[in-house]
């Protein structure tokens, strides 16, 4: 759910500019620039008083609570993608999420939580949330390809490959995951603690 986009002018405007434009060029201002990306105060400030904080251990999807580590959700509908993330925290665009699969939804933020460990790199963010979603049971055949059908719809640009590129690679690797046995009971997971970058252009 990032982009390309001294003095405290300069670093105000990198990542200002980072919350306006494109999913591209956040994504990089944001996991390439380290100390140059918002905090959740200077982010929220920004992005107005309809942004909405959730506490890490607080927050769910379609009633499912998820956590990644300890990182809170800011919940904007005026972001433009479905989701993006800086280091520290998760934005999810609730106006763009409604209607989505369970599936699809816990995908993106899934997406979002894996650039926190793996940086920008978008593939292996995909990966991330592939791999998640097997071993914490809430990704299935049919959810794979719920995911499928929605990526399948986006662009590629500079840093996201063509959304049935990413659709293509992450099947193959759900299959190889589950060919392996790399599963895990849901009922197994609500008391784990698991010890914006953007989803894509549209």
């Amino acid at each position: 759910m990032m982009r390309i986009g001294g003095t405290l002018l300069g670093v105000l405007t990198v990542w200002a500019c980072a919350l306006h434009l494109g999913p591209a060029s956040a994504q990089e201002a944001t996991f390439f620039s380290g100390s140059d990306a918002p905090t959740v105060e200077d982010y929220l400030k920004e992005a107005g008083p309809e942004a909405k904080l959730i506490p890490f251990d607080k927050f769910k999807i379609d009633g499912r609570s998820v956590v990644c580590g300890r990182r809170p959700v800011i919940l904007n509908s005026n972001f433009d993608s479905w989701g993006g993330a800086f280091p520290g925290f998760l934005i999810l665009n609730t106006k763009k999420i409604t209607g989505l699969t369970t599936p699809v939804k816990l995908y993106i933020y899934s997406h979002e939580c894996g650039h926190q460990f793996i940086g920008a790199d978008e593939t292996k963010a995909d990966l991330f949330a592939i791999r998640r979603g097997v071993k914490w049971g809430w990704l299935d055949a049919v959810g794979m390809e719920d995911i499928c059908a929605f990526i399948s719809t986006l662009k590629g640009d500079g840093v996201h490959p063509p959304g049935p590129k990413r659709c293509e690679t992450m099947r193959n690797y759900y299959n190889k995951l589950i060919e392996s046995g790399t599963t895990q009971s849901a009922s197994e997971q609500p008391n784990r603690r698991p010890i914006a970058q953007t989803l894509g252009p549209q």
